[in-house]
């Protein structure tokens, strides 16, 4: 989809759908007002009919406006005229585009820049609504025969101020759209079933994109050399299955040599049995999703790439398929982790942690800024908060101040967790240095602390995404998330 931002005149711009704002109590936004008295008041006769209350989410298509240019006039309930949230907004866009996307407009004129929106400036709205326009276009049918009708959609021009700064503006929307197209490939990745989506697929798909541009690199670490580099967390949850685990490393080069990386640490595990300890039928189908930290590391990576950020950073993806074999690792069988640290394995279903271990011990050697580590890691994150906020836990609260703030701008939140010393002790084991849960309670905070073990010579912050990474039910796939948050964090870093 192509987005375009300019200081537009209603009567003179000729398009498929002009959209405009109308708020509670039978008040307009300033297009609006200027397209009501181009039309003999057409907007106004609408709404004294009754039809129309300008109830949030409520919309209106208008058509053959006398004196007016466009095709359709899309009249947008805004609610109560006042300055809206950033999440009421983006709501607003949501159904906005949603309503859109299901005409034949090829193109549209968008007047809703002019909402007031607490706390945000004009260059966020643009990038939400670019974000937001080209994230409803992604479907996910390449695997069926029958593909679904695409949107016509293709051209969306959004009105701004006069003075308003193009160059900004431009900025602000490649943002949107890269971070929506960062999303798109990190849904694809989660949505492929597991027969498909394996280890060396996804390292594969990142040699693919070092490809496409100059500034990636990409290095895979096989279980050979995981074995030399002493990787038995790694090795210990690839040990039941066919598929060879890899640690895929890819190196985003942006900014100076000298200028030390921020590292993004994606748990990806391609399909997820439970091994040894496996887990109930009902609903296993959805453990394909459990690479889904591993996916979001690879839409930032590629919005990144996308916006040409001036930054470095290192994507790694630590991937395995967890099995129940002849093979695979037992309860109770002692591992040892590349840090050196032997672990009680008391239950093979908490592998997302042992395959994270060592590769956030092998992150110690770029000497990064800050790491984050993206996971699906527990079940008892989606009873802590359900599927709307993702669970954070740090060793740096400056660390998790930025994450939290770039969170509420991107409207991706996350919630920030104690690792009390109380915590630690939940993992004390009798024949190794820790076990790999703690117990029932607490289980979210346990394997976070268990990761901390690892961390403690860089600054470090988890995301537990197992409530975010994807929708159940009727609308079951990958959400994306939490590419935009991510996306954000490190834009913040370049702006401070």
């Amino acid at each position: 989809m192509e987005f375009t931002a300019k200081t537009l005149l209603p009567e003179k711009q000729r398009t498929d759908c002009a959209v405009v704002a109308v708020f509670e109590s039978h008040k307009l936004s300033g297009n609006a007002l200027l397209i009501d008295k181009l039309s003999n008041s057409a907007i106004t006769q609408i709404i004294k009919q009754g039809d129309f209350k300008a109830k949030s989410g409520q919309f209106l298509f208008l058509r053959n406006i006398s004196g007016l240019p466009a095709e359709r006039v899309l009249l947008v309930g805004a609610g109560k005229k006042t300055d809206i949230s950033a999440v009421a907004f983006r709501k607003l866009l949501d159904q906005t585009s949603q309503t859109l996307l299901r005409t034949q407009a090829k193109d549209a004129t968008i007047y809703l820049a002019e909402v007031n929106v607490v706390d945000q400036d004009e260059a966020w709205k643009l990038r939400q609504i670019s974000e937001i326009f080209e994230q409803n276009i992604y479907q996910f049918d390449e695997l069926k025969k029958q593909k679904k009708e695409r949107p016509v959609l293709k051209k969306v021009v959004i009105d701004v101020p006069k003075g308003s700064k193009a160059a900004a503006n431009t900025v602000a929307l490649k943002q949107g759209k890269a971070i929506a197209q960062g999303m798109a490939l990190a849904r694809d990745l989660g949505n492929l079933p597991g027969n498909i989506c394996t280890p060396t697929y996804l390292a594969n798909k990142a040699r693919a994109m070092a490809r496409t541009s100059t500034k990636l690199t990409t290095k895979i670490i096989d279980e050979i050399q995981m074995k030399k580099l002493g990787m038995g967390g790694i090795l210990s949850v690839s040990a039941g299955s066919a598929q060879p685990a890899k640690l895929i490393i890819m190196e985003y080069k942006g900014a100076a040599k000298t200028q030390k990386p921020y590292v993004l640490v994606g748990k990806g595990i391609t399909f997820d049995s439970g091994g040894i300890s496996i887990k109930p039928g009902a609903g296993m189908d959805e453990m394909k999703f459990d690479m889904c930290g591993a996916a979001s590391v690879f839409g930032t990576l590629q919005a990144v790439i996308d916006m040409a950020l001036p930054i470095n950073l290192v994507g790694m993806v630590t991937s395995a398929e967890n099995m129940p074999s002849g093979s695979a690792t037992k309860p109770g069988d002692i591992i040892t982790t590349m840090a050196g640290l032997t672990v009680e394995v008391l239950n093979t279903d908490a592998e997302g942690r042992l395959v994270l271990c060592d590769a956030l011990t092998y992150a110690e050697r770029y000497k990064p800024q800050a790491v984050i580590d993206i996971a699906t890691l527990t079940g008892a994150m989606v009873v802590a908060l359900g599927n709307h906020i993702s669970g954070l836990f740090t060793n740096h609260q400056k660390l998790a101040d930025q994450i939290l703030k770039a969170g509420e701008t991107a409207c991706d939140r996350a919630w920030q967790f104690p690792m009390g010393e109380d915590y630690h002790k939940q993992l004390e084991s009798n024949f190794a240095d820790l076990a790999n849960i703690g117990g029932p309670s607490a289980g979210s905070i346990t394997a976070a602390c268990f990761l901390a073990r690892f961390t403690e010579k860089y600054h470090w912050a988890h995301l537990d995404i197992a409530g975010t990474a994807w929708n159940k039910g009727g609308q079951k796939g990958s959400t994306g998330r939490p590419v935009p948050l991510l996306c954000q964090y490190l834009l913040n870093r370049i702006a401070k």
